[in-house]
């Protein structure tokens, strides 16, 4: 690497110290003061989740649902009515349900307020990391959790995993290992 190249690096990684301290100390008042969550969001999530239960799943009822679902949730984020770390889990629920890149980078991204405001539990780490994994899938590169399959008619695939991380991070993240005997 040349002296620009490390000389670039040392100064992204002084600025996201600086972040991080500076995050720690000056959380936003809306962090601090978030009040009760979100009694929509429970809704939202709730019907998600219902969606998804019955063995056989009839998608052209449950995708204009989702659909639904989301444009109600990214409504509520610009209006600001997601604000404890349970509103911006169930809002990465239903976001991780999208159809785009930006849909699942976002429920990443909410994934980690959550755990930023006290939400640090496994669901919400497994959340974080299949949300990634479909970031990465849509765009055609390869997952690194080993979160995500395919369905073709030679039966379920997973899609291939970049090989950089390591099981002990995925039981960190709550993901099952990749030699996990039983994984479709």
């Amino acid at each position: 690497m040349n002296s620009r190249a490390t000389m670039g690096m040392s100064l992204m990684s002084l600025g996201l110290v600086t972040l991080v301290a500076l995050g720690a100390r000056y959380a936003p008042v809306w962090a601090q003061e978030a009040g009760p969550d979100n009694s929509e969001l429970l809704t939202l999530a709730d019907a998600d989740q219902r969606d998804r239960q019955p063995a056989t799943i009839d998608w052209s009822v449950v995708t204009p649902r989702d659909r639904l679902r989301l444009a109600r949730v990214k409504a509520l984020y610009s209006g600001g009515a997601i604000r404890t770390g349970t509103d911006f889990y169930r809002a990465a629920l239903i976001l991780q349900h999208g159809e785009t890149a930006d849909d699942y980078l976002l429920a990443h991204e909410f994934c980690v307020a959550a755990m930023r405001l006290g939400k640090n539990d496994v669901a919400s780490a497994s959340l974080a990391a299949a949300a990634e994994d479909r970031f990465l899938v849509k765009l055609g590169r390869p997952q690194r959790y080993g979160t995500q399959y395919r369905v073709d008619g030679t039966g379920t695939h997973l899609h291939p995993v970049d090989g950089v991380v390591r099981d002990d991070l995925r039981a960190l993240m709550g993901v099952a290992s990749l030699a996990t005997p039983g994984r479709p």
